[in-house]
């Protein structure tokens, strides 16, 4: 199995690019989203490992119960089946952390250059509820980064228009 991530910071596209990807290579899609919460924004990686990756690696499906989103407030959701693809895409912040790095085909890195751009499209994604969440989340991501160094590792950096 190859694996792609797509990671960058929130508000910059990633969901929207990993989509387009994994159609484009017929490939199956696993967004971080299904996994973090705001509280929880990058710790859950143990439960993707156990769950999705290792079993996929083992050539066996992988399963896990995804975080549902729909009322604003993440709550436990529907248990989601993995079958065995040739291509996965993990798409979110943190999909391309060191950790996995020497086991990733290729790291995508996508920003919106501008913080207040894409804090902006993230409220208008989410909703002007989710804007004090989004700001704490936005700080948070950008210490991971410069921790994780993802940027540093991508193979591809797309800036979306």
């Amino acid at each position: 199995m190859r694996l792609i991530a797509v990671d960058g910071p929130s508000g910059s596209g990633k969901s929207t690019f990993a989509a387009a990807l994994a159609a484009d290579l017929g490939a199956a899609l696993v967004p971080t989203d299904h996994f973090a919460t705001w509280d929880d924004p990058v710790s859950w990686w143990p439960r993707l490992v156990s769950g999705v990756l290792a079993p996929l690696w083992r050539g066996e499906p992988g399963r896990y119960r995804r975080v549902d989103w729909s009322t604003g407030r993440p709550r436990p959701g529907d248990w989601i089946t993995v079958d065995v693809p040739e291509i996965l895409v993990l798409e979110g912040v943190s999909a391309a952390r060191r950790s996995i790095a020497p086991r990733l085909a290729e790291a995508v890195w996508v920003e919106v250059p501008d913080a207040r751009t894409r804090l902006e499209r993230a409220v208008a994604r989410d909703g002007e509820d989710s804007r004090p969440h989004l700001v704490r989340w936005q700080a948070f991501e950008r210490g991971w980064f410069a921790v994780d160094g993802a940027k540093d590792r991508a193979d591809r950096v797309v800036t979306p228009g």
